[in-house]
């Protein structure tokens, strides 16, 4: 019998669409059956016949399953659904990377944008809402060399000033012993350590006075006024009675058995009285000054600063973004990289062809039943010989389906790819 006869049936169903019902798979098992039992009748069961008819037989039904369209479109159905899912999932992935390529892009123009801004804000600090001159620098440095010695001088005229006006007893009328004692730190600790530690600390006083009345300056309203000139008052108040103390202790060591006692009316005539209270309170209002210009150009400096460092926390976030960031590019140009093998791979799929192997076993039984059913009855031989024939077929026949690489059962097809 002809081989390409075996497909007859099934194609004659395929024209007319109606592939794989009960009575053609029946029909083509029975016709694989008889061609078996034939070739065997004929070859007298020998197995080197088998092996050239089963190699026919898998070549005939390896071609007609190339011919075969509709089937072979059924077959690879679910391959190109998969590959469709495999194309979505492809073009979700590209569109996962075209958003992170794109925050990265808008990563890279704001550290850009950041660097940039720290660079001009120095010199156009208005520009991003700082409210800082734009040179600070120089006046802020003047001040400060300023502001040193005037420190140094109000440290020794309050601890000498002090001194006199608490602890000192006179011995000499001169003025300038009197407010600059040069002996006023060290004789005040060799009395007694709280009297070092008074005379001491009474200059942080007045400048801690100073201090309060810069802060209170960035107050607004007239009760904030009020206060700044009422901490004015007290200074002043206080630096005249340093003044009163020192000029009393001055006059008494002066004056003789008619001179009145010392009043505030006498003090107020004394031009000592006045010097004293000048050489402390007017210093000290320049002192103030120059310690409330220091202050405001640093505050400049300092918003820019904050600025700049605000800035640059801002670019160590946004490079730890960028890391992030290029992890995740990088995932999705894998994920991509692999999506598109996976597609290529089912698209060799679609484009070869493929080869049903249940089947094929099937017809491959039914052909080999029909060779051993000729062997039994047909051809005459002693049983042993029977026997050694049949084993024998059997052997040829699985290394035929070893040679093809089908004696796996859990296979259900073979893809061959368009090469």
């Amino acid at each position: 019998m002809d081989l390409k006869k075996l497909f007859k049936t099934k194609q004659i169903s395929e024209d007319n669409e109606t592939i794989d019902t009960l009575e053609d798979l029946e029909q083509i098992r029975i016709t694989y059956y008889q061609s078996g039992f034939a070739a065997s009748t004929k070859a007298s069961g020998k197995p080197i016949v088998l092996q050239a008819c089963l190699q026919n037989l898998f070549a005939s039904f390896e071609d007609q399953c190339r011919r075969q369209e509709v089937e072979q479109q059924k077959l690879k159905q679910p391959y190109k659904e998969e590959q469709e899912r495999l194309k979505t999932e492809l073009k979700k992935f590209e569109t996962g990377l075209s958003i992170f390529e794109e925050q990265a892009v808008e990563n890279k123009q704001q550290v850009e944008q950041h660097q940039k801004e720290i660079i001009d804000v120095k010199n156009n600090p208005t520009k991003y809402g700082v409210e800082a001159d734009k040179r600070p620098k120089a006046q802020f440095y003047i001040g400060i060399l300023v502001l040193i010695p005037i420190t140094l001088y109000l440290l020794v005229f309050y601890v000498s000033a002090s001194y006199s006006a608490f602890f000192k007893e006179f011995e000499v009328d001169a003025l300038v012993a009197a407010i600059f004692d040069k002996d006023a730190f060290n004789n005040a600790f060799n009395d007694s350590l709280l009297e070092g530690i008074l005379v001491t600390t009474i200059p942080f006083v007045f400048m801690g006075l100073g201090y309060v009345i810069h802060m209170m300056q960035k107050g607004k309203g007239w009760l904030n006024s009020l206060k700044l000139v009422a901490l004015l008052l007290i200074t002043f108040a206080f630096d005249a009675l340093l003044a009163y103390s020192i000029e009393q202790k001055i006059y008494d060591f002066n004056k003789t058995l008619n001179s009145p006692d010392f009043d505030l009316s006498i003090a107020l005539q004394e031009a000592q009285f006045w010097m004293i209270i000048f050489a402390g309170f007017v210093v000290y209002i320049i002192w103030g000054l120059v310690f409330d210009y220091i202050m405001k150009e640093y505050e400049n400096l300092d918003k820019i600063n904050l600025f700049i460092q605000n800035k640059k926390e801002e670019i160590k976030n946004l490079r730890q973004v960028k890391i992030e960031l290029n992890d995740k590019i990088s995932d999705f140009k894998g994920l991509i990289s692999e999506v598109k093998g996976k597609i290529e791979e089912v698209q060799s799929k679609i484009n070869g062809f493929i080869f049903p192997i249940k089947e094929y076993l099937l017809y491959h039984n039914q052909y080999k039943e029909g060779w051993f059913q000729a062997i039994n009855t047909e051809i005459a031989l002693p049983t042993k010989q029977k026997i050694e024939l049949l084993e024998s077929c059997d052997q040829t026949t699985q290394q035929h389906l070893k040679d093809l690489k089908l004696v796996d059962n859990d296979i259900q097809q073979l893809i061959y790819s368009k090469n």
